[in-house]
């Protein structure tokens, strides 16, 4: 693995735990100037946030709500590229989840990009 593949590795892990351990001022470090943000909702396209403090916004509100349970499926990087699968839980029904995934680009230590999508 080169070093532009580990970096993003360790910045995507650290944005996925801040979500499945609520810490949403971890997140602070790890988003960049002019990120761009493509939410998974309202469908057919999803909300899109532009700069970093939009984004931090709306990712910080996810992070902290305690109702929200992600658990990561898989975790996959290359080069300034990240691949999070994910599942969501948001109650105790069996049917009150959803399986996603987070298309995450870094640049310079921070992300810059983060596209979501999930199974309809």
């Amino acid at each position: 693995m080169n070093t532009t593949s580990k970096i993003t590795r360790e910045i995507v892990e650290c944005f996925h735990t801040a979500f499945e351990e609520h810490r949403p001022n971890d997140l602070d470090d790890l988003i960049g100037e002019g990120c761009v943000l493509e939410n998974t909702a309202p469908a057919p396209d999803g909300a899109r946030y532009e700069g970093r403090e939009a984004c931090l916004e709306f990712w910080r509100g996810i992070a902290s709500s305690k109702n929200l349970v992600f658990d990561a499926e898989e975790i996959w990087v290359s080069e300034d590229r990240g691949i999070i699968r994910w599942k969501l839980r948001w109650g105790n029904d069996a049917t009150d989840w959803v399986r996603g995934v987070n298309i995450m680009r870094v640049r310079d230590g921070k992300i810059v990009e983060g596209m979501g999508y999930v199974k309809g």
